[in-house]
């Protein structure tokens, strides 16, 4: 049997290692909707900016890594975490039982609420003042959910569905649809870009927004570590109020460490 020199001995430990080390550099694979301000947009550079892509950035950093993210379609994200195809989505995700069905949730590190986007001069000053409009949301969104749920209760005259809020909000402008059901922070956003529309309503929902991960991922438990050293560390709290103006609540979810949720409740 050939005896291995010294040297082709270190090439070979060198040539094994390599695989391990070009691994624990690759980047974390994000989908995000990509016009979704103030949580995250896509910039005329073609980088991305927000909320939550400051939140993955510090996660990917502090794993070692950068994070790479890919805009989708609202849709398009929860098959890209199902099959695999990233490691992570970003998009104002509201944790719901149904979802935990398929896929893996982070805690939550935002409260959500949902805003009545109307014209200005609409009457509409509540939920009951949807009765017999036209209303809108966008497709497979928490806002669509909740109102399907509650059809007959609110007794709005026609729903229409969108795959983008620009759309939503194009229609709004154009008197095509009554009211607009969505993120109350980033209808408020939107409408310091639009003028003539206003938030009608807010509705305290209780959502807890979370990064979504496929079902069971290996860097789950790590991702959510990190979470909780951002809230305790004070790294939370910062870009919250970078990007919401004010400084987050004491005991919300901006603040509170908690572990990887097994239900909505």
């Amino acid at each position: 049997m050939m005896k291995m020199t010294r040297r082709a001995a270190l090439g070979l430990a060198v040539a094994l290692t390599l695989p391990i080390a070009a691994h624990a550099q690759d980047p974390l694979r994000v989908g995000s909707y990509p016009a979704n301000p103030p949580w995250e947009t896509k910039t005329e550079s073609g980088g991305f900016e927000g909320f939550e892509v400051d939140i993955v950035n510090e996660i990917a950093k502090r794993m070692g890594t950068t994070a790479r993210i890919e805009g989708m379609d609202f849709k398009a994200l929860f098959v890209a975490s199902a099959s695999g195809r990233v490691d992570a989505v970003i998009s104002s995700l509201t944790i719901t039982n149904e979802r935990l069905e398929s896929q893996s949730f982070t805690q939550p590190y935002f409260e959500g609420a949902l805003g009545i986007g109307v014209k200005e001069g609409s009457d509409i000053a509540s939920v009951e003042g949807l009765k017999g409009k036209t209303v809108g949301s966008v497709a497979t969104s928490f806002p669509e959910n909740w109102l399907k749920e509650r059809a007959g209760e609110i007794g709005y005259a026609e729903y229409k569905s969108y795959d983008t809020t620009s759309n939503m909000l194009t229609d709004l402008m154009n008197g095509r649809i009554d009211a607009a059901v969505n993120d109350v922070v980033g209808l408020r956003y939107a409408f310091t870009q639009m003028q003539g529309l206003k938030v009608g309503a807010e509705i305290v929902t209780g959502e807890k927004f979370a990064m979504m991960m496929p079902k069971g991922s290996d860097k789950l438990e790590q991702v959510n570590q990190i979470i909780s050293d951002m809230k305790t560390d004070g790294t939370m709290a910062a870009i919250y109020e970078k990007w919401m103006g004010v400084a987050p609540r004491e005991g919300g979810y901006a603040l509170t460490p908690m572990p990887v949720p097994t239900s909505a409740e």
